[in-house]
This record gives structure tokens, C-alpha cells and sequence, in this order.
């Protein structure tokens, strides 16, 4: 099954000269939607990690399912102010604006290594800025695995010369 044939392409969303990849369409087919929890389970498996963390919202459709079937707490990385308990914060930057992710201060644990899930990749500024909540936290990076590569935004490539182990499910051009 090529699970590039199941995204959407939506130009100018959010705004002008962005070309959109729409996941929506990926996850309402549930043969589609099992190939991509399977498949990043299957990539998973070059990884040592004890927690999986998504990053808001569209992340969680993924890491939830793959939590669940491998049996490993879920870490929800949320946007600011969402988060009722104390937190963690790191302020980013992203394609179009400025945005703050939080994780609570009592998720991560000294000595955790941590999976983060997303749906897409693209500049790797929220990635990057997930990856500063897992230290922040006194854990450690497991990987990465995104269900869409945009390429030639170097998202996965900056996250590669960092050190992180990256998988990536669809590559799709960003523009």
C-alpha cells in the first residue's frame, strides 16, 4: 500500500505559497491509517525507548495507537497554557509565527528515553523544540519518526546533524 496516494495536497493553506499535506484523508481510511501505525511501530523497533511523546495535535492520532499497542505511556506535548499541572516550556520558531510547546514536569523522568511522533516534519523548529523539553526534563532522545517528510524544508536533515536517530514514513516536496 503506498500511503502517499492517501494525503490530501491543499495549496495555500494556511496561508498563501504554503502547500498543505492533509492527513485527514490518511486517517479516515482505516486499512491506510493500520499501515502507518504499523509501519511506525516497524520503525520503532531500531529504537530504545520506554515512553512515547506526541506533539499537538495531529501527533497524537499516531502516537496514541502506537502507545497502546506496544504498551507504553503516552507523553502529551502541548501547546502553552493547556496543561493544568506545572510545566515545562520552550518558546519556537515556525515557518509562519512564533509558538510555545509544554510538557508536565512530572512525565519525564531522569534516565527516560523518549519516542516523539509526529504526523509531519518541515522545518523541524516544534521538533526541535520537543526534543529541548525531553533534556529540560533530564530524559533522552530515543528518535524520531514522522508520518510525512517535507523534504526540502531540511526539518529531518537538522535533526540528523544534531545526533537524533530520524525514520520517516511519506516524503513529500514542501512547496
Amino acid at each position: 500500500m503506498n500511503l502517499k496516494d492517501f494525503i490530501r495536497s491543499i495549496p495555500n493553506y494556511p496561508k498563501k505559497g504554503i502547500l498543505f499535506r492533509d492527513i485527514t484523508t490518511l486517517i479516515k481510511n482505516e486499512k491506510a491509517f493500520s499501515e502507518a501505525i504499523e509501519q511506525i511501530i516497524e520503525r520503532s523497533k531500531k529504537m530504545k525507548f520506554n515512553k512515547i511523546a506526541a506533539i499537538e495535535s495531529r501527533g497524537f492520532v499516531f502516537a496514541s495507537a502506537v502507545s497502546y499497542i506496544l504498551k507504553k505511556p503516552f507523553i502529551m506535548f502541548r501547546k502553552k497554557d493547556k496543561l493544568p499541572a506545572e510545566v515545562h516550556s520552550v518558546n519556537f520558531e515556525l515557518e509562519y509565527g512564533k509558538a510555545t510547546i509544554e510538557v508536565h514536569k512530572d512525565s519525564i523522568n531522569k534516565e527516560d528515553s523518549i519516542l516523539i511522533i509526529d504526523d509531519l516534519i518541515a522545518t523541524g523548529g516544534t521538533a526541535h523544540a520537543a526534543a529541548k523539553l525531553v533534556k529540560i526534563s533530564e530524559g533522552k532522545v530515543a528518535g524520531f519518526i514522522f508520518v510525512i517528510n517535507l523534504f526540502d524544508l531540511n526539518g529531518s536533515d537538522s535533526l540528523i546533524k544534531k545526533g537524533y536517530q530520524v525514520e520517516n514514513i511519506i516524503d513529500f516536496p514542501g512547496h
